[in-house]
């Protein structure tokens, strides 16, 4: 990112808390920016407040204090230019496969008044996101016809379909296992590669944001705050094979150091 670019996401001295003026802090003082295209991994100890981060940059939640812009805007309500992916894969169980990776487009505008007009154009948007992540042939089925790591990718495609400018992922892989974990990381990099949306990516397993980002950045104990970031210098496409080496090791060593280092409290130096 040069000096005359503005980040696509940018947060400014954000905190927040719950439940009024005596409630939870979960955030205090939180900075960082997210150059457009960019792929940004958070990581942090459980509790840090990684989600309420989620929650603050699409707008479902306000700060209680500090500035969010992303595209240039302040965000004032939930964002009609990011798609999200959780832990969970919610898919209605009612819709096929193919229904569910639609739904935004029966919410989310220019799409919702074009819908019945370019129904087909659509579906064919939705089975080529489907072929993508290697769900050809699975249209018409059912959620609960479906593995958990099948429906994660049917989750993603959902998340894509309306074109966001921003792909918000909060631990979209924990629940599966670890061999479907790996083979979707490499199924969202290609996704990421291909279609380029700025992204980022909330997880605890800190092999999955070295493999995925270009940066991780390193969250305190609550009240969270970014106290470090990394960058990855591997080049793309990255395979599981480069997961091995001792450099790739390395890295995913010095952020769990800096994680433990901020479980117990203390400061450590930022790096980039």
């Amino acid at each position: 990112m040069t000096t005359r670019e503005r980040p696509f996401v940018e947060i400014d001295n954000v905190s927040m808390r719950y439940g009024g003026l005596e409630g939870t802090l979960a955030l205090q003082d939180c900075t960082l920016s997210v150059a457009k295209g960019e792929f940004v991994a958070v990581v942090g100890p459980s509790g840090c407040g990684k989600s309420t981060l989620m929650r603050l940059v699409t707008g479902l939640w306000p700060a209680t204090e500090g500035n969010v812009i992303v595209a240039g805007r302040e965000v004032e309500k939930p964002l009609a230019i990011a798609g999200m992916a959780f832990q969970a894969p919610t898919l209605l169980p009612w819709r096929t496969v193919l229904a569910n990776v639609m739904l935004p487009l029966e919410v989310v505008e220019p799409h919702r008044h074009q819908l019945r007009a370019q129904r087909a154009a659509y579906e064919e948007k939705a089975r080529a996101l489907l072929r993508l992540v290697g769900l050809s042939g699975f249209e018409r089925k059912y959620p609960w016809q479906l593995s958990g790591g099948m429906q994660q990718r049917a989750s993603l495609c959902r998340a894509l379909i309306h074109d966001p400018q921003l792909l918000m992922l909060d631990e979209p892989f924990a629940a599966l296992d670890v061999f479907t974990r790996e083979e979707l990381w490499g199924e969202l990099q290609n996704v990421c590669q291909t279609l380029k949306p700025t992204t980022i990516l909330v997880t605890h397993d800190l092999r999955e944001a070295v493999f995925l980002a270009d940066r991780v950045l390193i969250m305190s104990a609550r009240p969270g705050r970014i106290i470090a970031e990394r960058a990855v210098p591997f080049p793309r496409p990255r395979t599981l094979e480069d997961t091995y080496r001792q450099d790739f090791q390395d890295l995913v060593h010095t952020l769990r150091e800096y994680i433990s280092a901020a479980r117990r409290g203390e400061e450590i130096a930022h790096a980039a």
